[in-house]
């Protein structure tokens, strides 16, 4: 028979096994795990210590003593996430002499029919199809825009967050105006994504603070008219949209450093319904590097939104702020996107038309849901 103090060791170590083998489980954020948090139960427990959870915080006054525990300093750290929900257009085009409305009505007027439902958003996003402010030279193209930075306030007042710059009219005045145009872009209170000085610069996410969400949002050029408009190195222009492992590095990258990840890109064909198959294999390579959503435009036709993963993916947004030269180029959508904070989220198209002038107005269509 052991000693008796021997015994009253032995279920002393019975008793502290007991106590840190059980405890609550860990919760997850929606996309990221908490690294390195700890319930109490996992807390370091020293050989034979008998742990007292009758005395856990309470001096003999009976009063709270403040914990300072990591679980306790950790919690009150820990952002309270809100439900999230980030709007996307496809192409907009503030160009006087090609939108009627803005040459007849001003910038106001275009966005009459939906300012209520994109400033209802935590974010709304547009792919400004021109580039913003004078100078450079007109390109040798077919098409060649230019926006007037006058309407980009009216934008802004609208509820527009930021602007993509990445497409195929963003080099219309050349690759300095390009640049130059996120000058503008920001200097009316609109984050500027696609574009920069550099490689590494085009491909810097915009990062924001959200309703306790670090939300990072990048753009892509996959629509060129010259491959000298593609950042590469030191060199200036936009972020590609060409090459699948350049995208997920980007993508990736910003995924360290955000809980959510939004991707806008200029891709597909012009007039197609359905996406290329190309298309959709760059969707999966920046799925699988960490994008929650992605935003695509440039076919001037509204596709499908669908579920690829666990992501959503606006396969092309159509036109927005445009001219009306087809029933099939003037239906278009608000891509509306939602995150709640248990990590479920909804992708919907609400359903708009462009009226004779350029201007979408929503319509009583039912929006079409994922």
């Amino acid at each position: 028979m052991l000693p008796p103090l021997v015994l009253v060791a032995l279920a002393a170590a019975v008793l502290t096994v007991a106590l840190v083998g059980t405890g609550p489980a860990a919760t997850t954020a929606p996309r990221e795990q908490a690294a390195g948090e700890q319930t109490a139960a996992s807390a370091a427990v020293e050989p034979g210590e008998v742990v007292d959870e009758s005395a856990d915080a309470t001096d003999a006054s009976g009063t709270q003593e403040p914990t300072s525990s990591a679980d306790g300093e950790r919690a009150e750290e820990a952002p309270v996430r809100e439900r999230l929900v980030i709007n996307h257009v496809g192409d907009v085009n503030l160009d006087p002499s090609y939108v009627p409305a803005l040459g007849a009505e001003g910038p106001d007027a275009v966005w009459a029919g939906v300012r209520d439902v994109l400033r209802d958003a935590d974010l709304t996003a547009v792919n400004l199809e021109c580039p913003v402010g004078p100078g450079g030279e007109a390109q040798d193209k077919q098409f060649v825009f230019r926006c007037d930075p006058a309407a980009l306030p009216a934008m802004r007042d609208a509820g527009v967050d930021l602007a993509t710059l990445a497409n195929n009219h963003a080099g219309d005045y050349g690759i300095a105006t390009m640049l130059s145009s996120v000058d503008e872009v920001e200097r009316a209170g609109i984050a500027a994504v696609g574009v920069g000085p550099d490689e590494a610069s085009a491909h810097e996410p915009a990062l924001l603070e959200l309703g306790g969400w670090t939300v990072a949002v990048l753009g892509f050029g996959g629509v060129v008219p010259e491959p000298h408009w593609i950042a590469y190195g030191d060199a200036p222009g936009q972020a590609t949209g060409y090459d699948a492992e350049r995208m997920a590095a980007s993508v990736a990258a910003a995924a360290e450093q955000a809980d959510v990840v939004v991707v806008s890109v200029h891709w597909g064909a012009e007039g197609a319904l359905e996406p290329r198959p190309e298309d959709r294999r760059k969707a999966e390579a920046m799925i699988a590097a960490g994008a929650d959503v992605v935003f695509g435009h440039h076919a001037h036709r509204l596709q499908p939104v669908e579920r690829v993963d666990d992501a959503s993916v606006f396969w092309n947004l159509g036109n927005f702020v445009w001219p009306r030269f087809s029933d099939d180029g003037a239906r278009t959508a608000i891509a509306q996107w939602t995150l709640e904070p248990d990590g479920t989220t909804r992708a919907c198209l609400l359903p708009a038309e462009i009226d004779a002038v350029g201007v979408p107005w929503p319509t009583d269509a039912p929006p079409e849901c994922v």
